[in-house]
């Protein structure tokens, strides 16, 4: 998140939550952090704002009734009661340590902050944040001992990594708010814990969710079913990518019967594609709009995946931005190893 210098944190509390299958504790503190040291406060505002992309927005929600969700209501309180906070972060604590069941949740310290002057679309919002740092580092300290210096280890939490977080904006409170979140550890096992269990939210449906979906989408079906179904070259992968890619940075639109003539082109293809997107649907419980506006942050976010290198051995790497119409590959007998051929004008 950008534009964080002037964020005011109001009040910070921590309490301590294990994982309830392993014995493991939950430890309740009575009161806030006291806050007179402006450099601790800089650094703990650094730690808990800095990793989260404003443009990725969720909103609580519940199968029956949104009152129903009590990370929502717990939030609620604090924004309309401050005086409540220390009672609210209580309850938080608590459900997260209901929550935290999996053989993979780890011990850790949960934060939970109110802050003021959060900056959002312009203007400056009230936010609630709740934190979990999991994840400790060993640190050198360097101290003076008599006429030299002493080095001690000392575990302690990287604050350029936050593990799991979640910002709640006071703003569009009938529809569950409006959420950043952050969830760095223990992704392939246990991401049901924090964002569906925990704090069951949903992201919200706009241009950035839908243009970050497709882009996924057509990553994971270029380097999966594409690859297996059409027996392909990795250069030919390649190629379908930076043409996926330069169809979202050059519309301003999306239209999936437009993509799919322009950029997958054959039938068979587009059909294998079309497949893969409802099983992608199905698979994560929602649905791809077939058009809507292009959000080029996600663009931006997504071109970071979309590797175009051809990795030859260990010897070469081969940077493909377009032309694959100038790439030749084939296979020399003689030498008894394949190879491309690279047309070009001159070099640069």
């Amino acid at each position: 998140m950008t534009g964080i210098e002037n964020v005011s944190l109001e009040k910070v509390i921590v309490h301590k939550v294990g994982n309830p299958t392993r014995g493991e504790e939950l430890k309740l503190s009575p009161n806030p952090l006291t806050l007179n040291d402006e450099i601790v406060r800089g650094l703990l505002s650094k730690y808990f704002l800095g990793a989260f992309n404003e443009n990725e927005r969720y909103h609580f929600t519940h199968l029956s009734d949104l009152d129903m969700n009590e990370v929502y209501r717990y939030v609620q309180q604090v924004f309309n009661e401050p005086e409540s906070f220390v009672q609210q972060s209580f309850h938080i604590a608590q459900l997260l340590y209901q929550k935290s069941t999996h053989a993979r949740v780890k011990e850790g310290e949960l934060y939970v902050a109110l802050f003021d002057n959060v900056p959002f679309d312009g203007e400056y919002k009230k936010a609630v944040g709740i934190f979990k740092s999991e994840t400790k580092e060993t640190f050198l300290k360097v101290f003076p001992h008599g006429p030299g210096w002493e080095v001690i280890a000392e575990d302690g939490v990287n604050i350029n990594k936050l593990d799991k977080g979640c910002l709640v904006f006071r703003t569009n409170e009938a529809d569950g708010y409006v959420v950043c979140v952050v969830d760095n550890t223990n992704k392939q096992n246990d991401t049901q814990y924090w964002v569906s269990e925990f704090l069951q939210v949903v992201p919200y449906s706009d241009s950035y969710h839908h243009t970050n979906n497709v882009l996924g989408l057509c990553k994971l079906f270029i380097e999966k079913e594409y690859a297996e179904k059409f027996d392909v070259s990795k250069s030919d992968q390649i190629d379908l990518m930076n043409r996926s890619m330069e169809y979202f940075k050059t519309k301003e639109q999306f239209s999936l019967q437009e993509f799919a003539e322009e950029v997958i082109h054959h039938p068979e293809v587009v059909d294998t594609f079309m497949d893969y997107k409802r099983n992608f649907e199905a698979n994560r419980n929602y649905e791809i709009d077939e058009a809507f506006d292009i959000n080029l942050n996600a663009v931006k976010k997504q071109s970071k995946f979309f590797k175009a290198v051809l990795k030859l051995d260990g010897n070469f790497h081969v940077y493909v931005h377009g032309r694959r119409d100038l790439m030749e590959k084939g296979y020399d007998e003689l030498v008894g190893k394949q190879y491309y051929k690279l047309y070009f004008d001159e070099e640069k």
